[in-house]
């Protein structure tokens, strides 16, 4: 029985590289639409070989490929060649959607631009994504999530403690995000189309993610407020928004507001503290947020972490452990809702991490492996209406790789 869900029919062409835009198409295939993506010859999209690239994770399964192009078909396209305009053309046609994250300038030169994509299907829904936006003086910038989401945005800066220099955040998570944004934008769009008919040029930046990530922040800025200094864990802001260490060395976040302090109190063993004047109002919170940081650091360092599940939990103090992948990959919460899911047909690789978008009732499709190196292009060519010569003038005129060129390693098994 096939599997039918929101996006069933909608047809995707997907001709962009790396993380961002790539998984925006993969959140649409994850409700049935039928997604095409386009690769250069050579070596593909440079995504193929991220899971390689440290600080990536060793494995023997190529999982961030997986993770970001599963359910799709894929096509080996040199769009450089003039004869792959007619491939193009056609693809055009054939799509309701079209993702890109090529550079202006570079995407009109490949035939990618909005105007000529329009100009072949006016009903098109165009979608882009670029690092710093399409205007400006930067605009033209190249840009990853980890300079213009992370560094640009004011959100690098402010996610670390006093005194501690920049890091390097987790990258691709701005990718992640922002391929969130490009699929609301998509969605938004084909909902206008079907209210009036027309196609639609949608998009985001990596700039625009990270500020909207950072939004409090920038906001108060706009709005001329005083920032408090970056965080210090020993004397915070507030010191009931810090993390904690346990008597066995884990770590937990408290996140507990002002009406949480009688509970918090009694949790601490410590309730004659709500006789204290120090912490009577929030300005004595603050005033004495070193003095209480200590008192809780020192309780909650005399006790297990199973021992504040229990008394933090019984209080209805809002706290989490402070998990690594690898613990969070173990963590039977992802599954029971799944959030990490079965993969399909990758050896060494039984999972992956569906997508954050969920309609109760409403089943995705089963996560089956991402497609190898040009592995769906004579099929997708014929449904095309291209035929067996054609194909083959195509691949004497460099517009496709010839059969020898399109045999290579599978991919799902490395």
């Amino acid at each position: 029985m096939t599997t039918e869900s929101v996006f069933t029919g909608l047809k995707v062409l997907d001709v962009s590289s790396f993380i961002a835009a790539p998984a925006a198409a993969t959140v649409l295939s994850d409700f049935g639409a039928d997604v095409i993506k386009i690769e250069p010859p050579g070596a593909g999209d440079p995504q193929r070989r991220l899971s390689s690239v440290p600080p990536s994770p060793r494995a023997q399964a190529n999982y961030s490929w997986h993770l970001a192009n599963r359910n799709k078909r894929g096509m080996v396209i040199d769009l450089k060649s003039p004869a792959a305009t007619e491939v193009l053309k056609r693809l055009v046609e054939w799509a309701d959607v079209v993702i890109t994250n090529f550079p202006h300038g570079a995407r009109e030169r490949l035939h990618l631009g909005y105007d000529e994509v329009a100009g072949w299907n006016p009903r098109v829904i165009y979608a882009d994504i670029t690092g710093f936006g399409d205007t400006g003086p930067d605009a033209g910038q190249p840009g990853f999530d980890l300079t213009a989401t992370w560094s640009r945005s004011g959100l690098l800066a402010s996610t670390r403690d006093a005194g501690a220099p920049p890091t390097v955040p987790v990258w691709g998570s701005g990718d992640y995000l922002s391929a969130i944004a490009i699929y609301a934008a998509i969605v938004t769009a084909l909902y206008r189309r079907e209210r009036t008919g027309q196609g639609a040029s949608v998009g985001t930046s990596l700039l625009a993610m990270g500020v909207w990530a950072t939004g409090t922040l920038v906001a108060g800025a706009l709005a001329d407020g005083t920032p408090f200094e970056l965080h210090d864990r020993k004397a915070p802001a507030n010191p009931l928004i810090n993390p904690y260490r346990t008597a066995d060395d884990e770590w937990f976040m408290l996140v507990a507001s002002r009406s949480h302090w009688p509970g918090l109190t009694r949790a601490i063993g410590h309730p004659e503290l709500l006789e204290d004047p120090r912490f009577a109002d929030v300005e004595g919170f603050v005033k004495n947020s070193a003095a209480l940081s200590d008192l809780l650091d020192a309780e909650f360092r005399s006790q297990p972490f199973a021992h504040w599940k229990d008394a933090l939990g019984s209080e209805r103090i809002t706290y989490s452990l402070i998990q690594t992948p690898e613990e969070a990959a173990r963590d039977p919460q992802l599954r029971a809702n799944d959030i990490v899911v079965p993969l399909e047909g990758v050896s060494g690789l039984a999972e992956t991490v569906s997508s954050p978008v969920n309609l109760r009732g409403v089943p995705k499709m089963p996560a089956k492996r991402a497609p190898d190196l040009g592995e769906h292009n004579d099929e997708i060519l014929a449904e095309l209406g291209f035929g067996p010569t054609e194909i083959a003038e195509l691949r004497a005129e460099g517009a496709i790789p010839g059969t020898t060129e399109a045999e290579t390693p599978r991919e799902h098994g490395v």
